[in-house]
């Protein structure tokens, strides 16, 4: 749980670092709807890993209703990423993002694959 909550603070923090804009840490986690996707996300992954996909699908549509980003429950997300001005972002489930990126507004992630 405290490993968390430190990764959240840290993805705050590097939204302050990244965003000329963002003034104080407090501030991102309050106003930044791409911090929120992220928070929404985690749990969601969570779930998602438990085989609990009905709820995490669950949650990463409240997230997209309320944020404009929508990210499937089963994209990996490394540490310290950044969705700047995120509507119309959308990350597939079989995407996977690595540590310190950006993403900005109406990009649409996925990894090819077959059945």
């Amino acid at each position: 749980m405290l490993k968390s909550i430190k990764r959240l603070y840290e993805d705050a923090e590097n939204i302050c670092e990244k965003d000329p804009a963002c003034r104080n840490v407090i501030e991102a986690i309050i106003l930044y709807p791409g911090f929120h996707a992220i928070i929404f996300h985690r749990i969601a992954h969570f779930l998602y890993c438990k085989k609990l996909f009905f709820l995490a699908r669950l949650i990463s549509q409240i997230a997209r209703h309320l944020t404009g980003i929508e990210i499937h429950p089963g994209a990996q997300i490394g540490k310290k990423l950044f969705i700047d001005h995120g509507m119309g972002i959308v990350i597939g489930e079989t995407t996977t993002i690595g540590d310190n990126c950006t993403i900005y507004h109406n990009a649409t992630l996925r990894r090819n694959w077959k059945r």
